[in-house]
């Protein structure tokens, strides 16, 4: 097995664990959202806390790259909290492809901020994916889209804390920056959570236990896939977890997409294919 295809693997790996995630949150029910995103995170900070004691890394990462994991952690507390609140008010697989626009803002952020220069094939699939998104979130002046906004709004957080990944590189180990993003939001979180705390059924914790150790695999997973190969060979399959999230919405809630959502599904799904084929092309 060749690098290529582990990192694929891992990645289809990474997918299933963040649909399971997803619909774990969803069926631990009428939680405030900061409390899930807590549960979730303990988990994660716990395991990933196991791999930094095992392997005598420093707990905290190096002084020098302080900011920069504070800058990560704090995005990404932010992606996550709002990512949670789209999940329990739409369709799970909308919100899911809402916050899978972040590669294509990824995009835009690595040329503002790293000074990437962004290829003309690459702008052009930001704008097929932003065409797509109007499918999705079907704009309106009403409550009903602020759960869309959230969802979009996760995905330019995430993509924030991509860029910041992206320039820490091979600063920091991978469970180090994930423990610190962890550690960092449940610390974040804990007062909010204190004040707004809703007593929880036994079925309830044991749901948000699961989300937190799916989304371990799905972060873990996905850190080690692109140690495997780089992204713009392998990134097309983390859209695998569409496939998982409609399935979930359909088979476990009953909730089926619309009509114009599967469109803008086809249109964000094309824009990323149409990327993952130029960047083969400018590799060959």
């Amino acid at each position: 097995m060749n690098n290529t295809t582990k990192g694929i693997l891992l990645l289809l790996a990474s997918a299933f664990g963040f649909a399971m995630m997803s619909m774990f949150i969803k069926l631990s029910g009428d939680l405030p959202t900061v409390q899930k995103t807590l549960f979730r995170n303990l988990v994660t900070a716990i395991i990933a806390l196991g791999f930094v004691l095992k392997n005598q890394e420093r707990i905290f990462g190096e002084k020098k790259n302080q900011k920069y994991l504070l800058l990560r952690s704090l995005l990404g507390t932010f992606g996550i909290v709002l990512n949670f609140y789209a999940i329990d008010h739409l369709v799970l697989s909308d919100a899911d492809m809402l916050n899978k626009l972040s590669p294509f803002l990824l995009i835009i952020f690595s040329a503002i901020f790293l000074k990437e220069k962004a290829r003309k094939f690459q702008v052009v699939a930001v704008f097929i994916a932003f065409i797509g998104t109007l499918f999705v979130i079907k704009p309106s002046f009403s409550v009903e889209v602020i759960p869309y906004a959230a969802g979009l709004t996760s995905a330019v957080f995430a993509a924030g804390a991509y860029t910041v990944l992206r320039f820490l590189g091979d600063k920091e180990q991978f469970y180090t920056i994930v423990f610190y993003f962890s550690f960092f939001s449940t610390v974040v979180l804990l007062p909010f959570v204190l004040f707004m705390y809703e007593p929880m059924s036994l079925q309830q914790t044991i749901y948000l236990l699961l989300a937190g150790s799916f989304a371990t695999i799905g972060q873990f997973g996905i850190t080690v896939a692109y140690k495997y190969a780089p992204a713009k060979e392998i990134s097309i399959y983390f859209y695998s977890t569409i496939i998982y999230t409609s399935i979930i919405s359909m088979v476990v809630f009953g909730q089926f997409p619309d009509m114009y959502s599967i469109i803008g599904y086809f249109i964000i799904f094309g824009a990323s294919f149409y990327m993952y084929i130029q960047n083969k092309k400018q590799m060959s």
